[in-house]
């Protein structure tokens, strides 16, 4: 054992979703001290060995995909290191690490009930709980920034929509992201850049049943673009729209 105290190194995820067409973050309630009953990122310590012994985690990215699964009960099609937020003051309980992630997950994913059972809820990322515990406000902020940022020139957004959809529907996704509506006077541009870039491919004599209008064709992400996020350059003219 080693002579030099060690710190608590855990690993938090910043879920991001859409719902009610407004970017949110999942949050669930602490079932234990330090701040029990607040509003929280799902987190958790890494797992060096089991209770049996056996080897677990075998990077943070595992912990951070395991975190998931325990927690919410799902598999995010997209998850990326953030950001290492560490001291000696940010958990009561002593030193502490936390590596966080983000992940981008479609809303249906977060359908059914955390794998925990404990309450959760989606709030929009401009309109977090007033007491959120350690430094979970700062994590999401931060998580926040770097969705929007690479939003504006990458094909990042793909990953909160179903396997199926429109083009309108992945317009209305990078607007939602951005937070800035796409002019209408730059729907065809936008459309033509997307496909130019060959981020989304057409799915054969497939059109969605819409409840009003007429049906439209529906598309699928690219084969490989689930695998990557790929820069678009002309997507950046988007960020600056108003």
């Amino acid at each position: 054992m080693s002579e030099y105290p060690k710190p608590d190194a855990i690993v938090d995820v910043v879920l991001l979703t859409l719902h009610a067409d407004t970017l949110c973050v999942f949050l669930a309630r602490r079932d234990r001290e330090p701040f029990k009953g607040a509003w929280a990122l799902p987190g958790g310590f890494i797992h060096v060995v089991d209770k049996d012994g056996v080897e677990e985690d075998e990077d943070v990215e595992d912990t951070a995909r395991r975190v998931l699964r325990e927690k919410v009960g799902i598999v995010a099609p997209y998850l990326e290191q953030l950001y290492t937020f560490s001291g000696r003051k940010r958990d009561d309980r002593g030193w502490t690490l936390s590596v966080c992630h983000f992940a981008l997950v479609p809303g249906a994913l977060l359908a059914a009930p955390a794998a925990t059972g404990a309450e959760t809820a989606l709030f929009p990322v401009d309109m977090l709980p007033y007491d959120l515990p350690f430094d979970h406000e700062a994590m999401i902020a931060m998580a926040v920034r770097r969705v929007r940022g690479k939003s504006s020139y990458t094909s990042l957004p793909l990953f909160l929509l179903p396997e199926e959809f429109t083009l309108p529907e992945l317009q209305d996704v990078y607007a939602r992201v951005l937070d800035k509506e796409i002019p209408t006077s730059e729907t065809k541009s936008f459309r033509r850049k997307i496909l130019d870039q060959g981020f989304v491919e057409e799915i054969p004599g497939r059109m969605s049943t819409p409840r009003i209008g007429r049906p439209a064709q529906l598309y699928r992400a690219s084969s490989d673009e689930l695998s990557q996020v790929r820069p678009s350059a002309p997507l950046a003219r988007i960020a600056s729209a108003r």
